[in-house]
């Protein structure tokens, strides 16, 4: 039997990776010539707990886009994660396993709900995934006006600020956790159907593939992901926080990790290694511009341009092996 070929969830991604040394390299020269210290211990874990809290997102946010789908309401499933597990801990170590179980079945129920809108209901999936955020929205604005609930000391003790050496443990999750991914995509016959479907819907369908539950499954990893996220800054904060996925436009920056990273938006075409890459990358810009005290505004500029030149780099090479 021939070989298959190499799928595109199994091709290296090193573009963001060289892009990632570069960025670190100039700026820890700039920040040297500032008078600053880029690469010590304390801004290096701030890099990293960063990375963890938007590359959890950010992962999730890797499978629907591989398969064609989008998902604009993870900002809000953070931070209702946040709340469902802060309230249900209430700062009692018993209630530490019944609370990440509640918090991940809630956030799995919406990744459901999103999936069953964009296949059953036949919703673009911008309109479906920003119809559920919206609702989610509401109901953080009218039942919270700070701050909730109590986060078991254990969790914060370990998930929040434990390390291994300069390394979050938080950081070292979201490693697992894009190595299960990635394993899921290469491996699996699931995620050779999920690419199938990013690729070309209608092929996958004739070729036997379930897309419907294919995307549905995506939608559901997705917001398990965001759970994780909503885990993960719960045990930082010390409690849950109605709104801190949307300041921290984990929407938005999710997307354009992986889309630094190289997933095309189309689907069919990227992965998470990639992903990572792309996360470390907006991390790392936020840790140079910290260290140089420059405004948020600024930021946001910068973070903008790098989106609009990798998105012109991967279509540039996308008509080049149309040429071909």
């Amino acid at each position: 039997m021939s070989a298959l070929p190499l799928s595109p969830a199994r091709r290296p991604v090193p573009g963001v990776f060289v892009a990632l040394g570069l960025t670190l390299a100039i700026g820890w020269l700039v920040v040297a010539i500032d008078g600053g210290q880029l690469f010590n211990q304390s801004t290096t874990v701030s890099l990293l707990h960063v990375a963890a809290g938007l590359g959890f997102v950010a992962v999730g946010q890797t499978l629907v886009i591989l398969g064609g789908s989008l998902d604009l309401s993870v900002a809000y499933v953070v931070s209702l994660s946040t709340l469902v597990a802060a309230e249900t801990m209430n700062g009692s170590n018993a209630a530490l396993l019944p609370a990440i179980g509640l918090t991940l079945l809630v956030s799995a129920g919406i990744g459901l709900f999103n999936g069953l809108l964009v296949t059953t209901g036949q919703i673009n999936p911008f309109i479906a995934t920003l119809g559920v955020g919206l609702l989610l929205k509401g109901y953080l604005d009218s039942r919270y006006d700070g701050p909730a609930g109590s986060t078991a000391p254990a969790l914060v003790q370990t998930l929040g600020y434990q390390r291994v050496g300069p390394v979050p443990l938080s950081f070292l999750l979201l490693l697992a956790v894009a190595g299960a991914c990635w394993f899921l995509l290469s491996r699996t016959r699931f995620g050779h159907h999920l690419i199938a479907v990013g690729g070309d819907p209608e092929v996958a369908r004739l070729s036997g593939v379930r897309n419907d539950r294919v995307r549905v499954t995506a939608h559901v990893l997705c917001s398990l992901c965001a759970g994780l996220a909503g885990i993960y800054l719960a045990s930082r904060l010390g409690s849950g926080a109605p709104r801190v996925g949307t300041e921290g436009l984990y929407d938005l920056e999710s997307i354009a990790a992986v889309v630094i990273g190289g997933t095309a938006l189309a689907g069919g075409r990227g992965g998470v290694v990639g992903t990572v890459g792309g996360v470390l990358l907006l991390a790392g810009i936020d840790a140079i511009f910290n260290q140089l005290a420059v405004d948020a505004f600024a930021k946001q500029v910068v973070r903008g341009v790098i989106i609009i030149a990798a998105v012109a780099v991967y279509a540039r090479r996308a008509l080049r092996k149309a040429d071909r």
